[in-house]
């Protein structure tokens, strides 16, 4: 902990067993970053993130890095939302997440949703590495004020790059002091819950996804690469959710 803030750092290495499954041979959390493996599926690893504390507060500097090595499969989730709140100080809380999935490896990036309560300032960077043939899944779910109340402020950017070459990087500011506009039509339109999901898959450079709406308040746009762009708007969390998980049914079926 430092005078403005707490400061902690999760890690995870997932590796191939070389049995059929996926070891985890780094499992490594602080403070408020604890790191649980719980019952997997076939290959595939699972790990979730169990928030020990509140926050981030204003002032903290969280981080989660994890990489996934060829041949291992691997599944972060959250066991429940994180909430950014305001602290005792003026600045701004920071969250930021590394992920590396190589060539032959897959990554279900899967948390919970993000909470920006009243008065909290938070910075959100998520950066991806994903190899020529490795697999992503990767959702992410902001949530603007808890129920009737007014948001912070919320910075978010997303980069997603595919076998070194970037195929998305997007920004969104929204809540008190963002650029104006960020609650008008051309962007959330007085929605509350803003949220995209990214699917790298090797079959998208062979046979890509075509662009449509989901829905009143959801589009499906494919990436310069192997990979598409799920962008959602709702009403509340719950809705956005369901939204998301049709779209990654749709496109599941697209392996068929």
């Amino acid at each position: 902990m430092t005078g403005t803030g707490v400061r902690a750092v999760a890690r995870i290495v997932a590796r191939d067993d070389g049995r059929g499954g996926t070891a985890l041979p780094v499992l490594e959390g602080e403070g408020p970053l604890a790191l649980r493996r719980t019952r997997g599926n076939g290959a595939e690893a699972r790990v979730m993130v169990v928030g020990a504390m509140s926050g981030p507060l204003g002032g903290d500097r969280f981080g989660i890095e994890a990489r996934v090595e060829e041949g291992a499969r691997l599944c972060v989730g959250s066991a429940a939302a994180t909430i950014a709140l305001p602290g005792q100080g003026k600045e701004e809380a920071r969250y930021d997440v590394r992920l590396d999935v190589a060539d032959g490896a897959e990554l279900r990036w899967l948390p919970e949703q993000l909470i920006s309560a009243k008065g909290s300032e938070l910075c959100v960077s998520t950066r991806v590495e994903v190899g020529a043939r490795g697999r992503l899944v990767l959702r992410e779910e902001q949530v603007l004020g808890r129920v009737g109340e007014e948001p912070g402020r919320l910075g978010s950017r997303l980069t997603v790059r595919v076998a070194g070459r970037a195929v998305l990087d997007q920004e969104l500011a929204c809540g008190p002091g963002a650029p104006g506009g960020w609650d008008g039509p051309a962007v959330l339109a007085g929605h509350r819950a803003v949220g995209q999901l990214v699917v790298v898959r090797p079959e998208f450079a062979v046979h890509p996804a075509e662009a449509r709406m989901l829905g009143e308040a959801a589009a499906l746009t494919p990436l310069a690469g192997p990979a598409v762009l799920v962008s959602a708007v709702a009403g509340d969390a719950l809705r956005l959710r369901r939204v998301l998980d049709e779209a990654l049914e749709a496109l599941a079926q697209l392996d068929g």
